[in-house]
Formats: structure tokens, sequence, C-alpha cells
């Protein structure tokens, strides 16, 4: 379920400098440091960043980037947001889908009534979790297992029962 492919993905936050030669820690919002090292350069607070390395870190990873030379630099990134444009994700298989995808989508019943929109994924451990924002603005937390919802090419389905 491919959404627009110039939009672009958040992968990594810029949480601080490390050492002084110019490398900042992230925290990580892709499954590894492989899902870093795939793409060469990321948007980074307005501008292009060119990834020269980058290492697993107890707290998510530890980058370098060809154009940041100092721990000056380096924390001036704090707080920034490393993303690429949704084309240079790798295709996934059937049934399988990026949680960037889903926020935006309507939320249906099984019958097809609109009962609200996606407009946050979490996962806590036990399975992914869809935030779905009813029509009078409060928020419910649903399981993505087969029994409570489903995504479909544009929608997700809601089980009865899970909206109360």
């Amino acid at each position: 379920m491919p959404g627009p492919a110039d939009r672009p993905v958040t992968l990594a936050a810029v949480v601080g400098a490390h050492g002084i030669a110019g490398e900042v820690r992230l925290k990580l919002f892709c499954d590894g440091v492989d899902g870093l090292r795939c793409h060469g350069a990321f948007m980074v607070a307005g501008r292009s960043l060119t990834l020269k390395s980058v290492k697993a870190d107890r707290l998510g990873a530890i980058a370098r980037f060809a154009e940041v030379a100092d721990r000056t630099a380096a924390e001036a990134l704090r707080g920034s947001l490393l993303a690429v444009p949704r084309a240079s994700l790798p295709p996934l298989p059937p049934g399988e889908y990026y949680w960037h995808d889903l926020v935006g989508l309507p939320v249906v019943s099984p019958d097809g009534v609109a009962l609200g929109l996606v407009v946050a994924v979490e996962n806590y451990g036990a399975s992914d979790l869809i935030e779905v924002e009813l029509p009078a603005g409060a928020r419910v937390l649903v399981p993505l297992i087969a029994d409570a919802a489903t995504v479909e090419e544009a929608r997700v389905v809601v089980a009865d029962g899970w909206l109360v």
C-alpha cells in the first residue's frame, strides 16, 4: 500500500552530539542501523546531509555526516529529524505496510460505515496499535490483529466492539 512518493518519511531524530568530531546520537524510528545505511543522504533541518557512517548504540545509533565537522555543528542539529522520500523505501510484500502509510487512512466498520481516522501508530511490544480519532474527538487504541482490525488498500476496517 504505497503512499505518495514525494512525502518525506522520518527515520530518526538527532538527540545530541557524541564526542568532539561531529558525530550525533540518533533515536531510531526504523528497525535498526541497517534501515539508515541503505540511504546515502537525508533531509535534515532543510538541507541534505550525506551519511558517512552509522553504528548501533545502546540507546539508538551514532552517525557521522560529511557536512558536520565538529561538536558545535553536531549540537546545532539537536532535535532535527532525518527524513527520506517515501519512494526511496523498499517495496513490501503483500500484507505488510509502513506505519507512515497508515496515518491518515479512514477507519470503517465491516459494513463500510465511517468510524474515524488513523492519527498514529504505536507499538509497546505486543502488537502494532492504531490510534483512531473518532468524530467527537476522542481517541481509541485498536490492536492491528486479525480479530480487531485489518488494513485494506485505502482504509482500515475495525471489527464491531473495538471502538466502544
